[in-house]
């Protein structure tokens, strides 16, 4: 009996032991097959889980049509302390062909080689880019004002590396998108076009607020992390070099195709009438033929011709630049009443440009206003040469711009001129300019020959020097000189008779090419060795385009010169030189206020 309940004992406690033990041996076993045959699946269902809220907004994008390349080739940027950018390429880009060999074999070692590099990387540059963030936040709190100068300029540069490292990635992820199929949804492409988008807000949010904030870090961070797996997917650097190089080229021809349009707008911006000018010439012209013919006249009309007296031209047919260039030389003229102008313009604008100065008379000084249709010396057969120019600026053609090679002839009775074209401003007493010694010169100019200078020129830069007759004539490095602001002592014009060089070298400019378009290289031909440099405080040039005039050289010029196609009464215009110019305008004129013209 006790034997048996012995037995009882034993059976029952085995009983226990198999019920405990093998529930344990069955669970293990289970858990080992699971990690053996699954490790790629689980590995992709960490992501998934680490990258839920991540993948939400993935399943929300809708996929883009395919696009072109636009993005200029990509750089790599590295900090000066030795902080290699995290998006360095070619730095790793061997790392990628040396395994891509084995993930061929291996690809569940890959991918968890992949998710270790990539979380070990994810790391390295989490802990460097808060480093920067803290540095940045640093240099902002620095209360130490004599360094605050130094400490802006620092971040700025800081937070410029930072955006042009969010461009680089930007531009890798759009080449890696490139890799995939047309139409492709897979993860790897939803993730890289949500990285795009995010970077692409960092960046606008970076450069709007002059600040990288955390947020933007921490997206940089996780585009990093999403390049790092197309590059494990995509391990073709050949067909990565391609993608770079097309988006390069396209690239370039973009900006090339820009460039063009923008230099062909400015040029037809040049050449237009502003809306107010041509209104103010309307109004100007009706109120000229509503007055008694009586009243078109002029006073002093003895002093016009008087040799004596100082004599300034200006030939154009814009009334509001021609007022600027009267009311700026008499305004700083100590004896205005020595002051004639001469203003000649075309027969369209005479009676316009008449009005304006009847109802704005230019104070003690004479003004005359002559029609070049008065000139019955100006043949036809030189217009029609001048047609034949080479040029679709209408400038280059005009007859007022040649005019100035007929001074003599239209100023007979004078003996001396000074010749003003209508976009200057005249910032200084001119009187100084009839006492210079011309030494026998016929043209006083401010030379453009100094090297390194805006302004600078050469004559094998408009004169064709491979036309045999020019070579062997004029000498290529010869000084140049500039339009604008020229003294002209017009009894050695006559005696010289450089209208009849002129007449010549324009006719052989008619029967081959030997200059530009333009009246400044036959100006340079005609004038050769016949210029006596001036005084380069009395003309500055390069206001009519942005040529980097310093204040100063502007504020101690005697005349400064609207020279280009920016001219300041045009909406083109350079605003920084406009100030110079508007303070001569009478914008409070009721035809100006009627016709919308103001600062």
């Amino acid at each position: 009996m006790r034997g048996f309940r012995r037995s009882t004992r034993i059976f029952i406690l085995c009983l226990l032991g198999v019920s405990v033990f093998v529930p344990i041996f069955l669970l293990s076993h289970r858990l080992k097959l699971i990690s053996s045959d699954s490790s790629k699946e689980f590995l992709e269902d960490l992501s998934i889980i680490k990258h839920r809220k991540e993948a939400q907004t993935l399943g929300a994008i809708e996929q883009d049509e395919g696009e072109g390349l636009k993005e200029p080739v990509w750089v790599v940027y590295e900090e000066e302390e030795g902080f290699k950018s995290a998006v360095s390429f070619s730095s790793r880009e061997d790392n990628i062909i040396v395994e891509s060999g084995n993930a061929a074999d291996d690809v569940n070692l890959s991918a968890k080689h992949a998710t270790d590099d990539g979380a070990r990387e994810d790391d390295r540059i989490s802990l460097q880019e808060d480093k920067l963030l803290m540095s940045v936040e640093k240099e902002d709190s620095h209360p130490n004002v004599v360094q605050s100068d130094h400490a802006v300029k620092s971040t700025s540069r800081k937070i410029d590396e930072k955006v042009k490292e969010m461009k680089d990635q930007v531009i890798r992820a759009k080449a890696y998108l490139n890799f995939s199929p047309a139409n492709s949804s897979s993860h790897i492409v939803k993730e890289l076009k949500l990285r795009i988008k995010e970077v692409e807000r960092a960046m606008i949010q970076s450069t709007r607020d002059s600040h990288v904030s955390k947020g933007s870090l921490q997206k940089m961070k996780a585009m990093e992390s999403t390049l790092l797996k197309a590059s494990r997917i995509y391990p073709d650097c050949s067909g990565m070099v391609k993608i770079l190089r097309a988006m390069t080229y396209n690239t370039e021809e973009q900006v090339r195709k820009q460039t063009k349009q923008e230099t062909f707008l400015k040029e037809l911006g040049g050449r237009t009438i502003p809306k107010g000018l041509h209104c103010l010439s309307m109004r100007l012209t009706a109120e000229y033929f509503a007055r008694e013919t009586e009243k078109w006249e002029f006073p002093n009309k003895h002093k016009v011709h008087d040799p004596d007296l100082h004599h300034f031209a200006v030939f154009s047919d814009n009334i509001l630049a021609s007022s600027v260039v009267v009311n700026s030389t008499i305004s700083t003229a100590t004896d205005p009443e020595r002051v004639v102008f001469h203003i000649v313009t075309d027969s369209l604008n005479f009676p316009a440009m008449s009005m304006w100065f009847l109802l704005n008379p230019p104070g003690k000084a004479t003004i005359d206003i002559e029609s070049i249709d008065n000139f019955g010396w100006l043949s036809i057969g030189y217009n029609a040469t001048l047609q034949k120019e080479d040029s679709v600026d209408p400038r280059y053609i005009s007859v007022l711009n040649h005019l100035r090679f007929y001074l003599p002839d239209v100023f007979p009775l004078l003996n001396k001129i000074v010749l003003l074209d209508h976009d200057v401003v005249v910032q200084r007493d001119l009187a100084g300019l009839w006492s210079i010694d011309m030494k026998g010169k016929v043209n006083g100019a401010v030379e453009t020959c100094n090297e390194g200078k805006p302004s600078f020129r050469r004559m094998d830069m408009f004169v064709n020097f491979t036309d045999p007759m020019v070579a062997e004539r004029f000498d290529a490095t010869a000084c140049t000189w500039a339009f604008g602001m020229n003294v002209f002592d017009l009894q050695e014009w006559r005696r010289h008779d450089l209208t009849g060089v002129y007449h010549k070298y324009l006719h052989l400019g008619n029967e081959r090419p030997l200059w530009k378009a333009g009246s400044l290289p036959i100006g340079w031909i005609t004038f050769y060795k016949h210029t006596v440099p001036l005084d380069k405080r009395w003309h500055a040039l390069g206001l009519g385009y942005d040529s980097g005039a310093s204040p100063d050289d502007i504020g101690k010029a005697a005349v400064i010169h609207f020279d280009g196609i920016l001219k300041p009464w045009l909406d083109i215009g350079l605003e920084k030189y406009k100030c110079y110019w508007r303070k001569h305008v009478k914008y409070d004129h009721p035809f100006l206020q009627q016709c919308n013209i103001h600062m």
